[in-house]
């Protein structure tokens, strides 16, 4: 029997939307967090469910409230159980009640206002997730150890560097592993008082200090008596509904070693999309257990032609006449054209084909045809969704540009983000 099986019966999870997303901004323009595209085919809420349904909780809730119409229909159109199973991925959007007339206030204000949804199944945990991370975790680990210790709610943490460390919640355990304190986002004076006991390699890299990574195992009736009892006015869970339940509920750590990243900021997402052309990614797309599941869209394969292929990754449909890509990540139905080089850049590609009578009435009116053309030369850049890109274009992030918007493009820590739909001319130069 599956290690897992139990697990179905027993826990629901619910995965948070996110806010406006303004660090990701412009991805986030027209689309919600965890629908932004990521490694040319998936979008960041498929991390999350693909974790669940591989670890068989296959009761999932996605809370939404921002730019969600994207999102709605990506659920609406993937994750489809067998109605001979109790599985279901559902969407709960934020609504107005004549109880509650405002929108999610914070994770834990979102979370509260869907109570009353969740309360109508028979369940025992709930395990809350964030949309917008990239990891591969078997939760029934996680839960496993969570009934061993029989905490009332159980957080996955992971060893971060003093860098990192301030932008996340930081805590400390007992030898039993059970949260002692907390705190939420300390400035580098505070840092030293929060060094905790990690294992050896994580001490040689640097690793001191536990973060949380925004993943919650509670019992049910635990959170349903903070949330409706104790801190009723609450919003946010890393800042006042954790710190307040280490104090009277027992609490615990699970110490999570594989490789996590939050997606918070245009560099991160840029990176962690980057990272997946490596010869031995940190992110293993390539698993037989740990499967990322998306929606299935019937394209053909990708088709190259004269392309010196470095270190990239090529979604299906794409068709590829470049002469060089290197540390790339290519989304579905991309067109490159002759002569273009591009490296270290993350092109979505497209929602739909031009058909060739489109191809000549762009032409027409002097727009250049779907995707990117021809003796481009193309660095350290994002390409959105469905930009029209011209012949001869050169576009060159780095550190030498500040940020700055334009109508076209975003450039943030030295990325150029091309919006989606955007139309660059011919000769157009960014460096």
């Amino acid at each position: 029997m599956d290690k897992n099986m139990w697990i179905s019966k027993s826990v629901i999870a619910v995965i948070l939307g996110g806010g406006a997303g303004s660090r990701l901004f412009p991805l986030t323009e027209n689309r919600s967090k965890p629908a932004v595209p990521i490694a040319g085919k998936y979008r960041l809420v498929d991390i999350p469910i693909s974790n669940c349904i591989n670890s068989n909780i296959n009761r999932i809730f996605v809370l939404t409230q921002y730019n969600s119409a994207s999102l709605n229909k990506h659920i609406k159109n993937t994750y489809q159980f067998s109605i001979f199973s109790s599985g279901f991925a559902d969407i709960l959007a934020a609504e107005q009640t004549p109880d509650n007339p405002q929108w999610f206030q914070g994770t834990a204000d979102a979370v509260r206002q869907s109570l009353r949804h969740l309360d109508k199944l028979d369940f025992d945990h709930v395990l809350i997730l964030s949309g917008d991370q990239l990891y591969q975790m078997d939760f029934g680990t996680m839960f496993r150890i969570h009934e061993k210790e029989n905490s009332d709610i159980t957080i996955a943490t992971i060893p971060v560097t003093q860098k990192e460390a301030t932008e996340f919640g930081i805590l400390k355990s007992n030898q039993e592993n059970r949260i002692t304190s907390f705190i939420e986002k300390p400035g580098l004076d505070k840092l030293p008082e929060w060094v905790s006991d990690t294992n050896d390699m994580m001490r040689g890299a640097g690793r001191n200090y536990l973060a949380s990574m925004g993943i919650y195992l509670f019992k049910k009736h635990v959170l349903f008596d903070l949330l409706e009892t104790h801190k009723v006015d609450a919003t946010d869970f890393g800042k006042e509904i954790i710190p307040f339940a280490i104090k009277d509920f027992n609490v615990c750590s699970y110490q999570y070693g594989g490789y996590w990243t939050d997606i918070g900021n245009i560099a991160s997402f840029f990176e962690a999309n980057l990272g997946l052309t490596q010869e031995l990614p940190a992110f293993n797309l390539f698993d037989n257990e740990n499967k990322v599941y998306s929606r299935p869209r019937m394209l053909p394969p990708a088709k190259i032609s004269g392309t010196k292929l470095i270190n990239t990754i090529v979604g299906d449909g794409s068709i590829i006449h470049a002469e060089h890509l290197e540390n790339c990540v290519v989304g579905i139905r991309a067109r490159i054209g002759y002569g273009t080089i591009i490296k270290r850049c993350y092109a979505m590609g497209t929602d739909y084909y031009e058909t060739i009578e489109e191809m000549a009435y762009a032409a027409s009116q002097g727009l250049p045809i779907l995707g990117i053309g021809d003796n481009c030369n193309i660095t350290n850049a994002i390409i959105d969704k469905n930009c029209r890109i011209g012949s001869n274009v050169i576009i060159k992030g780095g550190s030498h540009l500040e940020n700055a918007d334009h109508p076209l493009y975003t450039v943030k820590d030295g990325i150029v983000v091309v919006k989606k739909d955007a139309v660059i001319p011919d000769n157009f130069v960014i460096e």
